[in-house]
């Protein structure tokens, strides 16, 4: 059955947003997110201090859509607020890993023996530290920096070998729902 809905959240003080071409950009201070909000059939308004999700003729699937991006948009604000922390950790048993920072990539030599170095690339408006054999993966949109906290990650990943006994690589030790 089909019917008219709409969700509001509420702007919190000294974030302004504007909504252009499916971008809703919002901004506070220095820190920007920009996220790419389509909803089909639905429209997006910003009036005063609140964002106003409005749908004429709302299904089951429509409903879920907004509600999603909804949270999204609530990610927005909080990245805003204070960035979101990844932490990861080097474990190595046979062969000592090095990491370092080179440009818009971590650079992983040594990496189970292995004479050419692993690379794991870092999106725009990430930061990425390295303290001994700490990770810590920081940034404003939760996307980017989960998603780097992933590169990093994947990067250390292999086949063919008993993960038992080979138990090296780099793992998320904590995440900003908490730790793992």
């Amino acid at each position: 059955m089909r019917k008219k809905i709409s969700f509001e959240i509420e702007i919190p003080e000294g974030v302004s947003c504007e909504y252009l071409d499916d971008v809703l950009e919002c901004s506070k201070g220095e820190a920007k997110v920009n996220r790419k909000i389509f909803i089909p059939k639905t429209e997006l308004k910003i009036e005063e201090s609140k964002i106003i999700l409005f749908c004429e003729k709302a299904n089951r699937k429509n409903i879920a859509i907004m509600k999603t991006n909804l949270s999204h948009i609530k990610n927005i604000f909080k990245g805003l607020e204070e960035k979101f922390i990844y932490e990861l950790e080097i474990c190595n048993v046979h062969f000592p890993m090095n990491c370092k920072l080179e440009g818009k990539n971590l650079i992983i030599d040594n990496f189970l023996g292995e004479k050419i170095p692993r690379k794991a690339k870092i999106l725009e408006d990430i930061d990425v530290s390295i303290q001994g054999n700490k990770i810590t993966v920081s940034g404003n949109n939760i996307e980017k920096a989960g998603q780097t906290a992933t590169n990093i990650e994947k990067a250390t990943k292999f086949n063919n070998r008993d993960r038992r006994i080979f138990q090296d690589g780099i793992f998320i030790t904590s995440k900003p729902g908490g730790p793992i």
